[in-house]
């Protein structure tokens, strides 16, 4: 442990001291062991110290040890990292108001590239498809997909980054010891084993209203680009893209039906910039990932697929077809194949193409 760690964690306890200031400090004095040790006057310099904040300050220090505070944090609050800390996620080093402390359970994923996937919670079934969809291509091709665990999009995107076999970070309003929503409890467990459960709350912490427009920063902060499957007009999901913006992070959005409430506010993001996505294949390009080579079709078809599967699977080749024309060969109802198509792309034996073509994967 760094000195420099546990000063950090001295910092952040001085009331009225948040991560704008300590950005402050440490440019100031180069280091945050520094302004600890510096006398109030020269504090002062620093703008935003106001005298109430020295004062609770000089009480602060004069009680606290920071190196010796720190050996008994993790004990206390949780496993942590500070800015100090190598594996601090690096892309949120780059924004000015960073959590000082950041909580975890689970293994330590790497965390470049990240994605991050949000969205409404009252999501509809085109959302709730696709942002599972995309969540297991961006981790199948190798992304960290990152969302807050939320109902709808955010539960779907985690899903399908799990059913890749890839980690996913779940960025919390809460402490990492607790899960909200808890009907999301098994999805919590799940994450926590093969991925990473995120806060700046130590783990106790109940969730609280206040709590979650500040974690979207952290979802913002910490990925590359941000993409909005649905939201509403008033959805958080729009903070975070408008946090992203900020960031100098790009935004993505997932065209959506005029008619859906949920998609108005997706939409409104096309006009302020955020680019759209027409595919799986043109949102791997957009991030300059590499198209992934398609998956061996297997001989005979595996075990595990339905009666219905193979019969849409039989009726796809290597060559573009239109879902209108499955639709006439399949006879099946629009949403049921869809449905069935979302399972075989899945499973590797199915790619969707723009335009609403899917053919074969060989």
């Amino acid at each position: 442990m760094t000195s420099e760690r546990a000063y950090w964690l001295a910092w952040q306890q001085v009331e009225g001291v948040g991560p704008h200031r300590l950005r402050r400090l440490q440019e100031y004095f180069g280091s945050l062991e520094q302004a600890w040790q510096a006398a109030l006057p020269e504090l002062g310099q620093v703008t935003g110290f106001s005298p109430a904040i020295l004062e609770r300050l000089g009480t602060h220090r004069r009680q606290t040890n920071p190196v010796t505070q720190a050996e008994t944090w993790t004990e206390k609050f949780g496993p942590h990292l500070t800015p100090a800390d190598a594996h601090y996620p690096p892309l949120l080093l780059e924004v000015v108001d960073s959590p000082p402390v950041l909580y975890h359970r689970g293994p330590l994923p790497l965390w470049t590239p990240a994605i991050a996937i949000v969205g409404t919670r009252h999501a509809t079934s085109y959302g709730l498809r696709w942002a599972k969809k995309l969540g297991f291509e961006l981790a199948r091709a190798g992304f960290l997909v990152v969302s807050g665990l939320a109902s709808g999009i955010d539960g779907a995107a985690h899903e399908g980054a799990l059913a890749a076999g890839k980690p996913t970070a779940a960025v919390l309003g809460c402490g990492v010891g607790r899960c909200y929503p808890s009907e999301h409890q098994a999805l919590y467990e799940r994450i926590a084993q093969r991925g990473v459960i995120l806060s700046e709350h130590p783990r106790t912490t109940p969730p609280d209203r206040s709590n979650f427009p500040r974690r979207n920063r952290v979802l913002a902060g910490m990925t590359r680009a941000t993409l909005v499957v649905e939201a509403g007009e008033r959805s958080g999901a729009l903070i975070t893209a408008r946090l992203a913006v900020d960031y100098g992070r790009d935004v993505f959005i997932l065209p959506g039906n005029l008619d859906n409430p949920q998609a108005q506010g997706t939409l409104s993001l096309a006009n302020q910039g955020a680019q759209l996505v027409l595919g799986v294949e043109d949102l791997l390009q957009k991030l300059g990932s590499p198209v992934l080579a398609p998956l061996p079709l297997p001989a005979p078809p595996p075990p595990d697929l339905t009666s219905v599967e193979q019969q849409v699977l039989a009726r796809l080749t290597p060559e573009p077809q239109l879902v209108e024309i499955l639709l006439q060969a399949t006879e099946l109802a629009t949403g049921d194949l869809t449905a069935v198509l979302l399972l075989l792309e899945l499973k590797g034996l199915a790619v969707q193409l723009p335009g609403l073509k899917y053919r074969s994967v060989s």
